[in-house]
This record gives structure tokens, C-alpha cells and sequence, in this order.
């Protein structure tokens, strides 16, 4: 390796250090690559060297593969570690595509020398480009550079050469338009099962320290499920995806029915599992799928064939994929079904592979590929696009399963058109069909199937709710009239359910919010260009808190404004129109332009102060969607009694002020002045009556007189009258006063006795 002192000694032409007339050794690192250029291609090692100045080819080698070459246009001088010259360098490759550790691609030049005993020699300049962190034990390379997972990490294993493609075996291209039937090879049924390389991607299985693998039970098999077993067992060991196996572990092996009658092979990975240290790569949203179609006319939908089977357990790692079965113990030695990082790996590699599409118009969920366009014409380029990168990663297409350039496809239990999402029906109608549950195991089965599809129908939570009381172990399944009720209800639900269309951040929003004593709810929505009605794009609801049932009805509304933002923050922040908020509390149209907010309210306004919205009063009479969700958790809540800390030999009573909930009720219609103190509650002239009755006239009151009744009145609420009232007639007096005026004229001093 060369020093800067090295390099200055012989400024004007490059240094090698990989001359040497020696074979690599121990000490050399060497990587696996492979080269690919017009027609042809090759693997060799390259040599890892920080002291060569440049990426270098051996001559012979390049002659040998029949490289095509170019005329330098100046000669490069060249020079060894100690500074004696070496032959100018004449010529370099053309631009070759070289792929590392089975992933990482780029196209690249090679300069020609003479280094019989190192093919390829990638040098410093290669290095400080892709920054690798390196295995040095292993000769393999643990990760690159971050710009590397952009510009390089997408062509994994070249595709063979067009004469071997053009001998594979298509498989069954019926249902494939003939725009595709030139990459025939990406449905090819041999090249899916075949046994692929070792890459970067290969599943690791790390486990916890001090653990090792259990040994799973042998299960017994039928007759049928022999016979199964015997032509999985020949197919998979004549394709090497497994091989006889001596490992400690060995997982149970049994078979499940598919809906076709035909048996998938199954292995209990479950010890396994527990023990493994996890892969955290997350998968996608499923909401997010739904987020990026807007505009989209033309849909496919990609199935991968053999999907995990083309990704192999890292070398080292296999025996602790043993399995048992009757005929024998197996290994696996590429990644099976049923371990916990399968799906993390898998969806690392399609993400990476595929990266540069995604969420364009491309959404990937693991072998599940969606490709979307607003044209066809467009969309028939996209679809070659994805299709050339899956053939040159060696990813295959079950043509059977794909469905091209639709109107509508169905997708992740969805149905996805130009007009919006709903649920598939197949899946609407397994909800029709199930049968009332017997046991606690099979209600909560159904509520997990239903509850995919609650953001599609309104008061999911409340209609539910007599059903998922019955899930808890405190209390005993009794199947009542009321579940059967709800059950019968939650089904109907499911075949009424609205389309949701697709939110577009182009167009306005409206976000329709309402809070009840128990919880908040929410509507998304946008006004639709074709009838110019308001279609939902999303619900919501939240169970409020113990300490958030205690604000009041005003701070209970801002709250449901505050969590819808939240909760749809990805569409509404940065929205190109300024969206509305509708609620049904007329003293928060003015809440952004209020002087005097409580710690609590100024920090909802710092985060409301992202978003451009206009706050408009809606009454509840047509504030009735957002008002349902709201009191979604209301049966439950209702059902919960205080538990009071005293012995009940010693409760007198309870003070109740049912009073407020009137005046709150009142205010939603009628503003506060400002002049109204803080921690008081205005009372609007409709319920001054109501009001002083209760002062006065209460259980509890005991018709304390005029300074009783007054103090009362000012521990709670307040009206300008009441501030400066002094003296009070019995109530029957009083009664015209609500209406705003005293019938008789205030003292202007202290009474006598």
C-alpha cells in the first residue's frame, strides 16, 4: 500500500501494487464479481488493492473473454509501490456493466495491464467512490454506501445471454399481452426454481446468546400427504433448494389444505422464532398503498414466482433450517416459509431492486407488485420497465396469477380502480357467510377478519361492541340476543359500505369533527368534480382518556380537531388548498385569532400553526357522521362505575351540577364575550331561568336565600347581570329577568337588616 510520500515521488502516472509475481494469498482480499458486456459475459475475483490509483484489467485475461478494448487517446505512465516505472498503459476496456456481491452493479472502465495472477484489480479511487465496509476475515462485503442504495443497488444477477433465453421454458403466456412476449424469460418456470446464488441479501439467522435450536416433534402423515411429501422431497433436492442434513435442529413438517384441495407444505420455524434475533426492515403501510393512486386509469398486478425461494440462507446458516420428516431429515438452503425474517429480507431485495420506481408507479408488498398510470400508453412503458429489472435480478412472474392493464384490480383484500377503493367482495361475502361463532376463539377469528376493513364502515367500533365485550376472559361467553343483533348488524354493514376515494392534495379538503363525553371523531373528505358532492377519503375515532373527559366541551372539540390533523397529517400539511374544518362548536371559528389561550391550547396552536385551515361552524344537526364516531366507545364507557374510596356507610351524597351540561350545551350555539372571567361558564339567555331555579330551588340548595343563591350562581357561572347583582326577590320575580333586565332597580349601596 502506497504512502502519500509514494505518490508525490512519481506525480504523471499511476501506481499499482498488484504486480507482484505471486498468487494472492491469505493476505489479499479478493471478491467475487461478475462482468458483463454486449453478448457475453464472465466472473473472476478482483482484487481489492487501496494502493492502486485506478481500476485495472490483465491483458491476457481481457484477450482470453474477448473484452472489447479502446485506444487510449494519451498513454498513461505507470508505476510500482517502490517508483520503478512500469509499461504505459495503451488501451482500456469499453464501459462494462461489473456487478459485486451479486447486487451492487455499475458500469465502468477498465485500464489494461499486465497481472497474470489478478484478473481485475479494483483500486483506491473505487474505494473512496463506494465506501465498503468489508468482511476482511470472509472476503465479503457488509455494506456500501448510502448513495450506493440509489445509483447502484438495482441490478442484482445478469440475465443469460439471448441464446440460452430463447431455449428456456416460458411457461404459460396466455393471459400476457404480446408488448411483453419478448421478456418471455421473466416467466420462465425452470429459471424460478432452480437454485440461485449466494448475494448480499441472503437471510442471516443470528440467534440470542446462549440459545441453540429445538427439535421440533415428527408429525404423522396420511396417505395422500406421503405421497406429497415423496415429490416435494424429489423436486426440491433435485433443484438443490434442499440437501440431506446431519444439524442438531429439525422442525415438525406437516401439510395444510389449500382452497383447491391440493396440500401446501408447511414447517413449524416457531422455536426457531423465539430465538432469533430479528430483522426490524419494515414492510409497508398498507394505508400507503392507497395514498399514491391518485390519477391512476390503468392497473397491473405482478405475483412472483417462488418469491422466497430465491433468496439463499447465508452460508453457514442452513442447519438451523433442518427439518423433520418421515422419509428424513432436510436442510434448507435457500429461505423457506415460516421464519421470522423472511419477510424482512424478502422485502429489502424487491425495495432495493425495484427502488427507483417506488412510489412513482410501482407498490411493492413482498411478492405482491402493483404498477399504476393514468394512461395506457404510459403505462405500457412502466410495465416494461418493471418487468426488464425483475428478469435482470432474477426475480420471476407467475403469468397465471398477473393481471394487465386493468381498469380495476383487485389488490391487498381491495378493489382499486380510477374511482376509488372498496372491499373485495370475496371477502364481503366470507363475512356474509360466517356462521354465528360458538366460542370465544372463533368470535375473536371473525372480529381480527372484519377489523381489516373498519376504516370502510362507519361506527365499526360501536356496532361491535357487544361482540367485543364477549372477547374479554373476565366476562363469560354467552351468545345473547344482543351479540346475534350486532353480529346480523355488523354483516349488513359490510355489504353497504362506501367507496373511498383516493385523497388527491391538489384539491381541498374538509375535515368534519364533533366530540361527545366519551370520544372524538372524524371524517376526511373531498368534494368530488364529477357530481360535486362530498365523498369520505378516510374515518377516525378515539376513546378519550380519563384525564381528556374532564375538558370541557370547547377543549374537547379542539382535541378532535388536533388528533385528526394528526392522524392525516401526510395529507393535510403543505396541502395546496387551504382545507375546512367543520365543527359543531361556533367558539372555535375564532380559536386562531384568540389573545388568551391556556398552556394546553398553546401548544395545539403551535402545531396547528403547519397547517392552512379555515375553522367553520356546522350545527349538529348536520353534524351527524363525525358525531357517531364519536360516541363509538359510549356503551363501554357507560357500563364503568367510580370506584369510590370511602365506605358506603359513610356517603352522604354525591354533588352533582347537571346544570353545566345544559349551559354547555346551550353554548354550542351561542359564543362567550370576552369580558366572561376565566374557569367560568357564560350562560346563554335561554338557560338564565334554568340556572337561577337551580341556585335556588335545588335538593342540595336548600333555598339559601339571596346571597346563597348569588354565591352559588358566581362559584360556576356567570352573566353581566349576575356580576352586579345585589339584592334578589323570591325566584317568581325574577323570572322576566332572564330576558336581560332586572324588574326593579339595584341598591346602590348596603342594605338594612
Amino acid at each position: 500500500m502506497s504512502s502519500k510520500s509514494q505518490s508525490s515521488s512519481v506525480s504523471g502516472g499511476l501506481l499499482v501494487s498488484a504486480t507482484t509475481p505471486v498468487s494472492p494469498s491469505r493476505s489479499c482480499t479478493t471478491l467475487s464479481v461478475h462482468l458483463r458486456w454486449t453478448g457475453s459475459s464472465a466472473s473472476c475475483s478482483a482484487l481489492i488493492d487501496s494502493g492502486a490509483e485506478g481500476c485495472f484489467m490483465d491483458e491476457t485475461w481481457a484477450r482470453e473473454h474477448d473484452i472489447p478494448l479502446r485506444q487510449l487517446r494519451e498513454s498513461t505512465a505507470l508505476f510500482a509501490l517502490d517508483g520503478s516505472p512500469l509499461p504505459r498503459i495503451q488501451r482500456e476496456t469499453l464501459p462494462l456493466t461489473l456487478t459485486v456481491s451479486g447486487n451492487h452493479s455499475e458500469t465502468i472502465s477498465f485500464l489494461i495491464f499486465r497481472s497474470p495472477f489478478t484478473p481485475v484489480v479494483l483500486g483506491h479511487p473505487w474505494l473512496v467512490c463506494h465506501n465498503p465496509s468489508i468482511n476482511w476475515s470472509s472476503n465479503s462485503i457488509l455494506s456500501w454506501n448510502v448513495s450506493c442504495h440509489v445509483k447502484c443497488l438495482m441490478s442484482a444477477i445478469p440475465p443469460v445471454s439471448s441464446v440460452s433465453s430463447s431455449q428456456e421454458e416460458p411457461g404459460d403466456l396466455t393471459g400476457v399481452p404480446e408488448e411483453y412476449h419478448d421478456l418471455r424469460t421473466v416467466f420462465s418456470r425452470s429459471r424460478a426454481t432452480s437454485l440461485p446464488p449466494h448475494q448480499s441479501y441472503d437471510c442471516s439467522i443470528d440467534l440470542l446468546p446462549g440459545t441453540t435450536p429445538p427439535r421440533g416433534r415428527l408429525y404423522s402423515l396420511s396417505a395422500p400427504e406421503r405421497k406429497a411429501l415423496e415429490d416435494y422431497l424429489s423436486v426440491a433436492l433435485d433443484a438443490g433448494t434442499i440437501v440431506p442434513s446431519s444439524s442438531p435442529a429439525g422442525a415438525g413438517f406437516f401439510f395444510v389444505k389449500k382452497k383447491d384441495g391440493s396440500l401446501r407444505p408447511c414447517i413449524d420455524y416457531r422455536g426457531l422464532n423465539d430465538i432469533t434475533v430479528k430483522n426490524r426492515y419494515p414492510l409497508p403501510l398498507m394505508s400507503s398503498a392507497f395514498e399514491i393512486l391518485q390519477g391512476a386509469r390503468f392497473f397491473t398486478k405482478l405475483d412472483l414466482r417462488n418469491a422466497y425461494h430465491l433468496v439463499r440462507i447465508r452460508e453457514g446458516d442452513e442447519w438451523k433450517t433442518a427439518f423433520n420428516t418421515p422419509l428424513g431429515h432436510f436442510e434448507y438452503r435457500v429461505l423457506p416459509f415460516g421464519l421470522a425474517n423472511a419477510p424482512a429480507v424478502f422485502q429489502a431485495l424487491v425495495n432495493d431492486v425495484l427502488r427507483d420506481m417506488l412510489n412513482i408507479f410501482v407498490f411493492v408488498y413482498l411478492d405482491d407488485i402493483l404498477i399504476f398510470s393514468p394512461s395506457l400508453q404510459i403505462h405500457l412503458q412502466h410495465v416494461r420497465r418493471v418487468l426488464q429489472r425483475l428478469l435482470e435480478n432474477c426475480l420471476f412472474v407467475k403469468a397465471e396469477k398477473c393481471t394487465f392493464h386493468a381498469s380495476s384490480v383487485t389488490f391487498l383484500g381491495s378493489v382499486i380502480s380510477a374511482e376509488g377503493i372498496k372491499m373485495d367482495p370475496a371477502k364481503v361475502q366470507a363475512v356474509i357467510d360466517w356462521p354465528a361463532p360458538k366460542s370465544r376463539v372463533e368470535l375473536q377469528r371473525f372480529l381480527g377478519f372484519a377489523n381489516f376493513y373498519r376504516r370502510f364502515i362507519r361506527n365499526f367500533g360501536q356496532v361491535a361492541a357487544p361482540l367485543t365485550a364477549l372477547t374479554s376472559v373476565k366476562t363469560c361467553f354467552k351468545w345473547s340476543v344482543s351479540a346475534q343483533g350486532a353480529f346480523d348488524l355488523l354483516k349488513n354493514r359490510f355489504t353497504s359500505a362506501p367507496i373511498l376515494v383516493t385523497p388527491d392534495v391538489s384539491r381541498q379538503f374538509v375535515v368534519e369533527v364533533d366530540a361527545s363525553e366519551v370520544g372524538v371523531g372524524a371524517i376526511l373528505s373531498q368534494r368530488s368534480l364529477s357530481d360535486d358532492k362530498v365523498h369520505p377519503c378516510a374515518y377516525f375515532s378515539h376513546r378519550l382518556s380519563p384525564s381528556e373527559r374532564n375538558y370541557d366541551v370547547g377543549n374537547r372539540e379542539l382535541l378532535a380537531i388536533r388528533l385528526a390533523l394528526g392522524e392525516w397529517r401526510q395529507w393535510l400539511e403543505g396541502a395546496t388548498v387551504p382545507f375546512v374544518v367543520w365543527t359543531d362548536h361556533r367558539n372555535l371559528e375564532y380559536i386562531r385569532s384568540a389573545k388568551r389561550l391556556n398552556a394546553r391550547q398553546a401548544r395545539w396552536a403551535l402545531f396547528f400553526a403547519r397547517f392552512e385551515f379555515v375553522i367553520s361552524y356546522r350545527p349538529g344537526s348536520k353534524n351527524t357522521k363525525p358525531d357517531a364516531l364519536s360516541r363509538l366507545f359510549s356503551s363501554s364507557v357507560a357500563s364503568t362505575d367510580p370506584e369510590g374510596i370511602l365506605p358506603e356507610g359513610r356517603v352522604v351524597g354525591l354533588t352533582v351540577w347537571g346544570i353545566e351540561r345544559q349551559v354547555k350545551q346551550a353554548l354550542t350555539h351561542t359564543p362567550s364575550p370576552r369580558a366572561c372571567p376565566r374557569n367560568l361558564l357564560f350562560v346563554p339567555v335561554p338557560t338564565r331561568l334554568a340556572v337561577l331555579q337551580w341556585a335556588h330551588s335545588a335538593k342540595l340548595a336548600g333555598h339559601p336565600g339571596v346571597r346563597g343563591t348569588l354565591a352559588s350562581i358566581r362559584q360556576r357561572f356567570w352573566w353581566l347581570l349576575v356580576r352586579s347583582a345585589r339584592r334578589l326577590s323570591p325566584v317568581t320575580p325574577l323570572l322576566p329577568a332572564v330576558s336581560g333586565r332586572f324588574p326593579f332597580p339595584l341598591d346602590r349601596g348596603l342594605t338594612s337588616p
